[in-house]
C-alpha cells in the first residue's frame, strides 16, 4: 500500500553502485562480460545513474582491472549517467581517454582512513585530488566528491561533525558538483545524520549538493536515509542486491540494498523510475553468477527461491 509521507522529496535519485562499489570486494574476478551485462540489466529496470568502473591501479583493486574493456561495452546505454571514480590524474586521464564525462574522487573525513585507503594525510589527499577536479571542470566533465567515514572510523571512533565540515567543504571549494557522504562503517543513527546535515547546511553547503550513502552494519541504513529524506536530499546510494563493503575497514559491511530501497519509497509514493521486478530479477541473476544468495532482504521475499541452496 502507497502511504505518502510529508516533508519528503517527490522523487529520488539512486545513485547505483554496485557494479562498482558492490563487486570491489569480490575475491573472484568476475567476469568482464559479466559486468557489462549486469549494468545493462541495471539501466533496463530504470536506473538512471550507475556507477560502472573504478580507474584505479591494478594493484589496489584487482576486480576492477578490466576498466578500458569494460566501458567501451556500455556505449550502447542511452539516457544513463555512467560515472567512473577515478584517484588520480593519472586515472583520469584514462577515463577521460574512454570519454567518460562523470568522475568522483574519493576522501576522507579522518586521517586514518586517508592513510589506510590512499596513504596520505587528509590534506595531501585533497591536494592530490585539486588538479584533477580542475582538469575535470575544463573538459565539462560532472565530478563527484566521495566523503568516507562521515559518522564513525574503525580507528579514532566518533567523528566530530565539525570535521566532516570542514572536508567536505573543502571538497566543493576544489569544484565538485555533488558530495555523497559515506558511513563506511554503518555506526550512523537518525538524529547523528540530521545533525551533520544540518551543520552542513549551517555552513553554506545546500542539500542539494548532498547525496547520502549508508551501509547496513547495525540495520540502520534505511532509517538513516528516511532521515536524510526528511531533511530534504534526494539523492540515496545504494547497491543492487546489497553487494559491496570496504577493502580497508574490515568492520564495513554491505551497502544499503537498492531493492530495500525502493521497496521503502515506493510505499512512501516517492517515484524513482525503477522497476523493481526487474531490479529484483537483476539481483538475482548476479548472485546465480557470484554462487551464493542476495543479502537483500526485498529480493529474498520476492524471490524466495533465490537463496536456496
Amino acid at each position: 500500500m502507497v502511504v505518502p509521507a510529508q516533508g519528503l522529496p517527490a522523487s529520488v535519485r539512486i545513485h547505483e553502485v554496485g557494479a562498482r562499489d558492490g563487486l570491489q570486494n569480490e575475491k573472484a574476478v568476475v567476469p568482464t562480460e559479466i559486468k557489462a551485462e549486469f549494468i545493462h540489466r541495471l539501466a533496463e529496470a530504470g536506473l538512471t545513474t550507475i556507477e560502472a568502473t573504478s580507474f584505479v591501479h591494478p594493484k589496489w583493486v584487482p576486480q576492477l582491472a578490466d576498466a578500458e574493456q569494460l566501458f567501451p561495452m556500455l556505449d550502447d546505454i542511452e539516457g544513463v549517467a555512467l560515472p567512473v571514480l577515478v584517484p588520480n590524474e593519472r586515472g583520469l586521464d584514462r577515463a577521460l581517454t574512454l570519454g567518460a564525462d562523470r568522475i568522483a574522487v574519493f576522501a576522507s573525513a579522518t586521517e586514518s582512513f586517508a592513510k589506510a585507503n590512499l596513504n596520505r594525510t587528509v590534506d595531501e589527499s585533497l591536494q592530490m585530488f585539486a588538479p584533477v577536479v580542475a582538469r575535470a571542470k575544463e573538459q565539462e566533465v560532472h565530478v563527484r566528491g566521495y566523503l568516507s567515514m562521515c559518522f564513525g572510523d574503525p580507528w579514532e571512533g566518533a567523528v566530530p561533525v565539525h570535521q566532516v565540515v570542514h572536508v567536505a567543504k573543502s571538497l566543493l571549494d576544489l569544484g565538485c558538483d555533488e558530495l555523497s557522504l559515506g558511513d563506511t562503517i554503518g555506526v550512523a543513527t537518525p538524529a547523528h545524520v540530521r545533525s551533520l546535515l544540518t551543520a552542513l547546511n549551517e555552513e553554506g553547503v545546500p542539500t542539494s549538493a548532498i547525496g547520502v550513502h549508508f551501509h547496513d552494519t547495525y540495520g540502520q541504513a534505511l532509517a538513516n536515509t528516511l532521515a536524510a529524506l526528511q531533511h530534504g536530499v534526494a539523492t540515496v546510494d545504494a547497491s543492487a542486491g546489497g553487494l559491496g563493503g570496504c577493502p580497508y575497514a574490515k568492520s564495513a559491511t554491505g551497502n544499503l540494498a537498492t531493492e530495500d530501497l525502493v521497496w521503502m519509497l515506493q510505499g512512501l509514493g516517492i517515484d524513482t523510475g525503477v522497476d523493481l521486478g526487474r531490479l529484483t530479477a537483476t539481483s538475482v541473476w548476479l548472485a546465480e553468477q557470484l554462487g551464493r544468495p542476495s543479502p537483500s532482504r526485498t529480493v529474498r521475499a520476492l524471490s524466495p527461491d533465490s537463496h536456496k541452496e
